[in-house]
Order: structure tokens, then sequence, then C-alpha cells
């Protein structure tokens, strides 16, 4: 008998405008909700819980700049609404709309690398691959 494992990522980047800037080593992603529940009169529990938005916070670990984009003068400062992309062996999963909310540096002589960067997401999507 051959048990699968969870499908691992194979190739992890940041792209803008459909361009490849930027590769990524590692990532985690927690997607949370902002439900509420409604309660009714008379009630000692809520009657229902109404779905709210989902928010997308992604933390990205060493990010090296493309060759082209570091020739293109890439700076992770001014990245805006840009997407990450993990292809992973049966799927694509794509955060778009992103923004960075924290970047953190720590660097090496001749290195273009960002050691974290925290990102908020507008939306997720999971295509095939």
């Amino acid at each position: 008998m051959v048990t699968q494992g969870i499908p691992t990522s194979s190739d992890i980047y940041l792209e803008v405008n459909g361009r490849k800037v930027a590769v990524v080593q590692s990532y985690t992603a927690q997607t949370t909700k902002s439900s509420t529940t409604v309660e009714a009169f008379g009630e000692s529990e809520p009657v229902a819980a109404i779905p709210g938005q989902s928010r997308h916070q992604l933390e990205l670990t060493r990010i090296y700049a493309t060759d082209e984009a570091i020739a293109d003068g890439i700076n992770f400062y001014d990245l805006e609404d840009f997407s990450l992309v993990i292809c992973k062996p049966d799927r694509r999963v794509i955060y778009s709309g992103c923004q960075w909310s924290k970047i953190g540096e720590s660097g090496t002589l001749g290195a273009s690398v960002v050691e974290k960067v925290s990102v908020v997401a507008a939306k997720r999507l999971e295509t095939n691959a």
C-alpha cells in the first residue's frame, strides 16, 4: 500500500504584473475570519453565526530578488499590489493584492536578500497545476 504525503511547495515566488521579481525560501500563512454571532431574546446561546471577511496574513522568509528585478532596480520597500505564488505538485495557491506590513533585514556583502516580510493579502485563489 502506497500512502501519499502532503504535497510540498516546489516553487515560491513574488510576482508583479505577471513578472517574477523574487523567490521566497519559505512562508507561513494564516487566514482568519471575522465571524459574528446572532443572539435572540430569551435564548441562552446564539441562534446563528454569520461569516465575515477573511484576512490572509503571510510571513515570508529569505526573499531573493531575481537578476532581472535587480537590473531593474527593485526596491522591496516600494512593492505594492503584488502576488505570492506557491507552486505545489497538484495545484497553485495565489495570494493577490498583497501589501507588506513589516520588513526585517539582515545582510551580507553583495547579497540582495530580505530576511523576513510580513504581508497582508486581499485574496486567496487555488488553481490546478
